[in-house]
């Protein structure tokens, strides 16, 4: 997913739940005072109820309960630029970062 957050400020939340069960990173994020904890709880629980779908539709035999958020990368996305006027008639140009990011739930 790509969402309008810098990579670095994505990282530090992403550290966070690396290794950890699903509940566990959920209620990571939760609790978290960071602006970014509700989209990347919101894509762990994408990732999750796909995992789910996809027990149901394969009969797979992935038991659910025991999901570690196994990999999350964060790479850079597309940089918007964007510009901000400043003194005298000058403009300055101002860079809107984005970030791509990954989950990949696997069994524990």
């Amino acid at each position: 997913m790509n969402y309008r957050v810098s990579a670095r400020k994505a990282r530090l939340l992403a550290d966070q739940i690396r290794g950890k069960g699903v509940e566990d990173a959920l209620t990571i994020l939760d609790l978290s005072p960071r602006g970014f904890a509700r989209p990347l709880a919101k894509l762990v629980r994408s990732a999750l109820a796909n995992a789910e779908e996809k027990n149901n539709r394969d009969h797979a035999g992935i038991d659910v309960d025991n999901l570690i958020v196994d990999k999350v990368s964060v790479d850079e996305g597309p940089s918007m630029w964007r510009i901000r006027p400043r003194a005298q008639g000058r403009a300055a140009w101002i860079q809107r970062r984005t970030s791509h990011i990954q989950v990949v739930l696997a069994e524990h």
